[in-house]
Formats: structure tokens, C-alpha cells, sequence
């Protein structure tokens, strides 16, 4: 087997290609959205030591990620990391995103081209990304958003004098819709750069939408699909058993049709002694075209719960009645047309 292919195991760990490149990622993405708000530095440090013990080599993060007045804290504590050395940033795959505004919520004043996909504020959030992390490049430099006021010939002449600077390496998006997908590759491919190579978007057992036409245009232009929010804020991950050895409600499960389906979902996943949390990543692992999905450990046992879902292997058994508690939309256009 040819070193760094798909399915080549280090430390444990799965790794594919992502989409259509030739950077093998690992098929757990470790998300760092907690590490400031719900997670110390120290913590947050052995957590990315852990993940990278087992083989985890991609690691995704935002500009805006932190406490609410202090947005950049999360770039902060991963460059804290990398400076500590050991070869750390020369393994990992970092990924981060520019869009939002790093303002402080509330702030009087939000100045002009501080935020979304101008070439300005590209220009400048990366130097500033850069500057956080401690690093002289980012691997894939994501779009957090669609930005529906910058024309996609702007952003990609940004996007390739980042590249030619050595700055960045790849560009991806996220929150992008199937046809914005298919506007920034074919703009992309008209003018001869190399375009979008992955696609953040929500996706999981309970909430499949992406099915109908992002991840199609994904699998289409080659690009690999990374889930974010894979148990469904909670829902998916034993929440109402949970709450029973707690004693606390499962406020997520107000609407009692949900609270129905996800009891069935943990009786299923129960009957075969398994973990509803692991279970979740398993089938995001086993459908076409996902690359890796995003989580975000709090803990060291999180992480350690969500790597055992890489080696999980559902039964068709229970693949058929997970189907029939959270069926798909279908494809488009068959899912809204005849």
C-alpha cells in the first residue's frame, strides 16, 4: 500500500483522500469550536495531543472561534500549541475560515470590510489567522459562509495571491448550497485555478437535507464532504438516556414527534450494545462521498468515544432500521418533482 493512501492506518486511524487532492485526512476530523469557551488551554492542548496520538491529522477551526469578546480565541490556544513544538504543526492538516466579523458582540460600531469575502478583509484575516496560530501557512482556507455581495472572480483572484504568497494551500467552503458549489468551480475552471476542494455542511442521521443536492454537487466536483454538528446537537448522542440517569429533562425533546424517533433510535442502537454517539459517526462514515465528520470534544473522553466509531462496522440489520427512523429526502429533483 502506497504510504498516506486510503486506508492506511497510523495510530489506529482511517485515512482517505480529501475529494479529490492528494492530502490524506484522517476520517475523524477533530473540531476545536470548545477549546476557549467550554474548554481551558491545558485541556484543549491534551485534547489536540490525544488526537494526535491516535492519528487524527485534521484539524478545523474559525477566526471567530472563542469567547464572545474575545473571537480569535480558539486560533490562540491551537498557535499556543504548535509553538511547543515536536513536529506538531508539521503533522497536522490545518484548516481554519474567514467571513465572519471579529467585532465584539454589541459593539457600536461595526467598521466597513471587516468582515465577509472581499479581497480586503481575505487579505487581512489571513495575516491574522496566521498571526494566532503561530504558523506560516494554512493547509485549506475555508469559506464560513456564502457571501452573495462578492462576485466569485474576486474572491478567487484573493484566494490565488494567497497561494502564490504560500499563505494557503487549498480552499474549501462551508454552509454552501449544491448550486454555489457548482458557481465557484465553474467560475474557478474559467479562470484556471484550481477551485473548491471540500464542503463543510450539517448533516447527520436526523437531519439529511444535504442529500439532496450538496452532496451531489460535492461528489461532482470533487470535493470531499465534511458533516458538522454529526449528533445532532445532542440528540443523537443519548440524550434521553441521559436524562434519565440524571434526573434532568432532555429540553431538546420538547416536540414529541423527535422525542419519539430518537427514543426508537437508542432502543435500536441499545438492542445491539452499542454507544447512540458512536453509532451516529459509523453511519456518516459508511455513506458515499463524507470525507470525515467534524467533532468537538470537551474531554479526552469524548474524543477517545468518538475515535471507536472509525473501526465501527454497522450491521445491515441495523443500517435498515436506522433508515426507517430517519429516512432521506431522496434525491433532487425526484425528493420535490416526479
Amino acid at each position: 500500500m502506497i504510504p498516506g493512501r486510503s486506508g492506511e492506518l497510523a495510530g489506529g486511524m482511517e485515512y482517505t483522500q480529501l475529494g479529490r487532492t492528494g492530502l490524506s485526512v484522517g476520517r475523524i476530523v477533530l473540531g476545536t469550536m470548545n477549546f476557549g469557551p467550554r474548554t481551558d488551554e491545558n485541556d484543549s492542548h491534551a485534547i489536540m495531543d490525544a488526537a494526535l496520538d491516535a492519528g487524527v491529522n485534521l484539524f478545523d477551526t474559525a477566526n471567530v472561534y472563542g469567547e464572545a469578546e474575545d473571537r480569535g480565541r480558539t486560533e490562540k490556544i491551537i498557535g499556543s500549541w504548535f509553538a511547543e513544538g515536536g513536529g506538531r504543526r508539521d503533522k497536522v492538516v490545518l484548516a481554519t475560515k474567514v467571513f465572519g466579523s471579529m467585532a465584539a458582540p454589541g459593539a457600536e460600531a461595526q467598521w466597513p470590510n471587516r468582515s465577509r469575502l472581499s479581497a480586503l478583509n481575505i487579505r487581512r484575516s489571513v495575516d491574522e489567522s496566521l498571526q494566532r496560530l503561530r504558523t506560516d501557512h494554512i493547509d485549506v482556507y475555508q469559506f464560513h459562509h456564502v457571501d452573495r455581495d462578492t462576485p466569485w472572480e474576486e474572491i478567487w483572484q484573493a484566494m490565488d495571491v494567497l497561494v502564490q504568497q504560500g499563505k494557503i494551500l487549498y480552499v474549501g467552503s462551508s454552509n454552501h448550497a449544491g448550486w454555489h458549489i457548482a458557481q465557484a468551480n465553474e467560475t474557478a475552471r474559467r479562470l484556471g485555478t484550481y477551485g473548491l476542494v471540500s464542503e463543510q455542511c450539517l448533516y447527520n442521521l436526523a437531519e439529511r437535507r444535504a442529500e439532496m443536492e450538496v452532496i451531489p454537487a460535492a461528489r461532482a466536483y470533487g470535493l470531499g464532504v465534511i458533516p458538522w454538528g454529526p449528533l445532532g446537537g445532542g440528540l443523537l448522542g443519548g440524550v434521553i438516556r441521559r436524562a434519565q440517569e440524571t434526573g434532568r429533562s432532555a429540553d431538546a425533546l420538547a416536540n414529541s414527534a423527535v422525542r419519539d424517533r430518537v427514543q426508537a433510535y437508542e432502543d435500536v442502537v441499545d438492542k445491539y450494545g452499542l454507544a447512540p454517539g458512536e453509532v451516529a459517526l459509523a453511519w456518516l462514515l459508511a455513506q458515499p462521498g463524507i470525507t470525515g465528520p467534524i467533532i468537538g470534544p470537551r474531554t479526552a473522553g469524548q474524543l477517545e468515544s468518538a475515535l471507536r466509531a472509525v473501526e465501527l462496522e454497522l450491521p445491515e440489520e441495523l443500517l435498515a432500521s436506522l433508515e426507517e427512523i430517519f429516512p432521506g429526502p431522496g434525491p433532487a429533483p425526484e425528493a420535490f418533482a416526479w
